[in-house]
């Protein structure tokens, strides 16, 4: 009886929530723009337009107002961050489309009160039938075939991964954490106009195919209109079965005939087998010291947390560190990261498959090392040897709850839309994950990463991820920061300079999120900036180095929480559609 209340009350109330939710009252240092910081263009788009939702005790933020807002009254009935975190992302997968996902994959870090930190690994895998060369054309270069289409799709992780985290932390039970998402899929939520712009940009790939028509394209081969309801019932027929049956309600039975049926239509290769043997696998964490604080990060599959702690190992060496926007600043750090990706593109791969000499990577004799290759002019990344070594559309989701329990989960279909293909009669698109691996060694994927053996295709195997869901904790241990994002490549370095703009910047969280950001990848070898960011002067300082520099659009969702003197702020990414729910 209690279930079939809140049911009626979360469908009378959440169709309503995108004109709601996000009202707390701004922190009092919340809007203070960063573009008085030397460096940052004073005409800087993003300055002071972080959203920003406060709680007393608990928090989360989601790309979605509507999926925070889930988790939030899960915490509120008594839930922990791990039933929050799940019911998000369950969710997601019906108001987030574009990356929230049953049909992807995934990271989770996991920080109990008690200080013991998790982390889960349900990222896709490579079916039986992959072969090393399957998507290489005539010529021996990459073809489309890794990015669209059903041939794209790895065995997904999403449901397997959110069902275990759920099975071994969470205080609910399944059908309570799954019951939100079912509703907005079978009675509708209302579409504001970033989920119409949203769909309608991908309407052309989404259009090729039968599922992903009917699902996403109702209105005469558009999107829904922004104001409309816009209901999925095969979804919440999918997620019903999952509420009832757990990840047997995914990988097998009607749902998983349905998904190999799929494969059949298009010439994909997933099997019932394929998705009977599916697990999810729990790992131990990366743990980055910096500055006296403490980072928990996402270890292989994910190059997240070796990667990104490579970069602040080689920064912390830095004393001084130069002012943030500087062109001496963004200098080190390019120069920090090339060497880091470097190391990723080169030794890091599924450990199931790939010895990888982490303990000398995060080392900080290493990181000295690294750091005294640079010198005042750029350096030049060097030819890509592929036989060394052993998306985009992301989504990431923050939450802490009542009792400190803190939960930073990224998750993935890899593209916008991921393979465009969704599953006729089941309602959930298909990631495009096969296209993270190395289809081609020593040739870029879609992203421009160049990298070697170490992430070849092989039968079974996890792609190499950028995903870095992260928690930070201050110099006495206690939960401070819990942070991520999507973005491809970038969301390693992303992660980065939110850590970095808080602890040596000394930035609010807003401004550390809405400031503009700097990447480099080791190949191709430039420095991408965000457009309008930095000033035409430190630029001009960077190419006098001897960087190429591009300017692009800006990238990524960083959703981020941070513990105040007030409680917990949540800050959403002024670039993108998110926002938090707190109390």
């Amino acid at each position: 009886m209690h279930r079939r209340l809140l049911g009626l009350l979360l469908g009378v109330f959440l169709p309503i929530l995108p004109a709601c939710a996000g009202r707390s009252a701004p922190a009092p240092d919340a809007a203070r723009p960063a573009a008085g910081v030397e460096g940052i263009d004073p005409s800087w788009r993003h300055s002071g337009k972080s959203r920003v939702a406060t709680g007393e005790q608990a928090m989360v933020v989601s790309g979605s107002p509507i999926a925070s807002q889930v988790g939030a009254d899960i915490i509120r009935r008594g839930g922990n961050a791990v039933d929050a975190a799940v019911a998000v992302g369950f969710a997601l997968a019906v108001v987030h489309p574009e990356a929230g996902n049953l049909g992807g994959g995934g990271f989770m870090v996991i920080r109990m009160r008690d200080g013991a930190v998790n982390t889960i690994d349900y990222r896709e895998m490579a079916p039986r039938a992959a072969t090393r060369d399957m998507y290489l054309d005539v010529n021996g270069n990459p073809s489309e075939l890794s990015v669209t289409g059903h041939l794209a799709v790895g065995v997904p992780g999403a449901v397997a991964g959110m069902l275990e985290a759920h099975r071994r932390f969470g205080k609910m039970s399944r059908a309570d954490v799954i019951e939100p998402a079912i509703l907005l899929a079978r009675d509708g939520f209302v579409v504001d106009s970033f989920r119409f712009r949203s769909i309608e940009s991908d309407r052309e790939r989404l259009f090729l195919f039968q599922g992903s028509r009917e699902a996403f394209l109702p209105d005469s081969g558009h999107a829904p209109a922004p104001g409309s309801t816009w209901r999925q019932p095969d979804l919440a027929r999918t997620l019903e079965a999952i509420r009832d049956q757990g990840a047997d309600g995914f990988y097998k039975g009607r749902v998983a005939d349905l998904f190999v049926a799929e494969m059949k239509r298009g010439g994909g290769i997933i099997t019932h087998a394929d998705l009977a043997a599916y697990k999810a696998e729990w790992r131990e964490p990366i743990r980055i010291s910096y500055r006296g604080h403490t980072i928990y990060s996402m270890p292989p599959a994910s190059s997240g947390g070796v990667t990104m702690g490579e970069i602040l190992n080689v920064v912390e060496g830095f004393e001084p560190l130069p002012p943030f926007g500087s062109s001496e600043l963004l200098h080190r750090e390019a120069e920090a990261m090339r060497r880091a990706f470097t190391d990723r593109n080169t030794h890091l791969g599924d450990p199931a498959f790939v010895s990888m000499p982490l303990d000398r990577l995060l080392s900080k004799q290493y990181a000295s090392e690294l750091r005294a290759q640079i010198g005042a002019q750029a350096s030049k990344t060097a030819p890509f040897d592929p036989a060394a070594g052993g998306g985009a559309s992301t989504t990431h989701y923050s939450v802490v709850d009542v009792d400190g329990n803190a939960v930073s989960t990224t998750t993935t279909l890899n593209n916008s839309y991921g393979s465009a293909v969704t599953v006729t009669g089941a309602g959930f698109l298909l990631n495009d994950e096969m296209d993270d691996f190395a289809t081609a060694p020593g040739k870029p994927n879609m992203y421009g990463l160049v990298q070697g053996e170490a992430n070849a295709i092989q039968p079974g195997k996890r792609m190499l991820s950028a995903m870095t869901p992260s928690i930070v904790l201050d110099s006495s241990n206690q939960l401070y920061m819990i942070v991520g994002t999507p973005g491809g490549p970038r969301i390693i370095t992303m992660v980065y300079h939110v850590i970095s703009n808080v602890i040596d910047h000394r930035m609010s969280l807003a401004d550390a999120v809405a400031a503009p950001r700097m990447h480099h990848q080791a190949l191709p070898d430039f420095v991408r900036v965000e457009r309008g960011g930095f000033t035409e002067a430190t630029l001009e300082n960077l190419r006098a180095r001897g960087h190429e520099v591009q300017e692009g659009g800006t990238s990524g969702d960083v959703e981020a929480i941070i513990r105040t003197a007030r409680g917990w702020e949540g800050v959403s990414d002024p670039r993108y559609g998110g926002g938090g729910a707190g109390f």
